[in-house]
């Protein structure tokens, strides 16, 4: 996502192996995540007790990914290979050039996976406040994430006014700065509500569910810092006008994924029958309907993570 004349660092075609090559390996451990999300979700259950929801979502993801990975590969293959002698100045003109369709289309995924990630934590901030007013803000962020995002991809295909083709000076660089701001302001405001009232639960319940398993809010917590931590260091690259802007716009389509899988995976391994702890996950179970907060269950034998009352336990 970078020019060649602008930026500083490696030079646009290594940067564009490179990212393929780190993208592959995070999409593998993704690919495993899944799989352990899949079978956390559905081994030993029948079709009604499966957590629909979050097996919609997970699988989501993973098409998203995966399509992004294919495309990603493609496009370095154009690049270094199919075009390398006959696109006009070789492979780092061509991966300069914003008008590339492969390009325009990697950039397009990355808008639908942010916009699913932020609303998964949205979703989760709903789950555990049950009050639509605590998550308004974040809606309104998440509805600005939206726009800039179409904004984005839509200038990127487009020929610019002034014939420049550098990422940095023409109109599409206020876009990705409004972009990944947003999709940063939108991700720490969710996590820290969502943080904020867990605590408030397990600090009420820590004498009841005292317990040597780690706590879920660091489950939580750990996923939205892994997940911000790569859009920061998006912004920080475009800014620094960075060929690294490059590797880690690719870096976040499986990290996104493998924050959302992993939750699940920790909180599976912290226990083999049930356990109870203050926090909020994703979906609504079929079998233990919502009530008002007070724990959540994470029942490995019933349909996934669900709320319940403590007083039902």
């Amino acid at each position: 996502m970078v020019n060649s004349e602008s930026s500083i660092g490696l030079p646009l075609d290594a940067a564009s192996l490179m990212s393929v090559v780190l993208e592959g390996i995070l999409y593998g451990f993704s690919v495993l995540m899944f799989i352990g999300t899949m079978w956390i979700f559905t081994y030993k259950r029948r079709m009604r007790d499966v957590n629909r929801p979050t097996i919609a979502v997970a699988t989501l993801l993973f098409l998203l990914s995966t399509a992004h990975m294919v495309v990603n590969i493609i496009h370095v293959e154009n690049g270094l290979v199919k075009y390398r002698d006959t696109f006009l100045g070789g492979p780092v003109a061509y991966f300069a050039d914003l008008l590339q369709e492969l390009f325009v289309v990697k950039n397009a995924i990355l808008v639908l996976e942010t916009l699913l990630g932020d609303g998964i934590v949205i979703y989760r901030c709903y789950i555990v406040w049950q009050s639509v007013r605590v998550i308004i803000l974040p809606c309104i962020m998440w509805c600005g994430v939206a726009v800039f995002g179409v904004c984005m991809v839509y200038s990127m295909s487009q020929p610019q006014t002034s014939g420049s083709t550098n990422l940095f000076l023409n109109a599409t660089s206020q876009w990705i700065t409004a972009f990944i701001s947003f999709t940063i302001a939108t991700n720490l405001l969710s996590s820290g509500l969502l943080a904020y009232r867990i605590w408030m639960i397990e600090r009420n319940v820590s004498t009841i569910h005292a317990s040597k398993k780690e706590p879920i809010l660091h489950v939580l917590v750990d996923a939205a810092v892994l997940y911000s931590a790569a859009a920061c260091s998006s912004l920080i690259s475009f800014i620094c006008s960075s060929s690294g802007m490059y590797v880690m716009a690719d870096l976040v389509i499986p990290v996104i994924p493998i924050a959302f899988y992993m939750v699940f995976i920790r909180l599976a391994t912290n226990q083999n029958k049930q356990f109870y702890a203050s926090t909020g996950g994703f979906g609504r179970s079929s079998r233990y309907p919502m009530q008002p907060l007070h724990t959540i269950r994470l029942d490995t034998q019933g349909s996934g993570i669900s709320l319940g009352d403590s007083s039902k336990a």
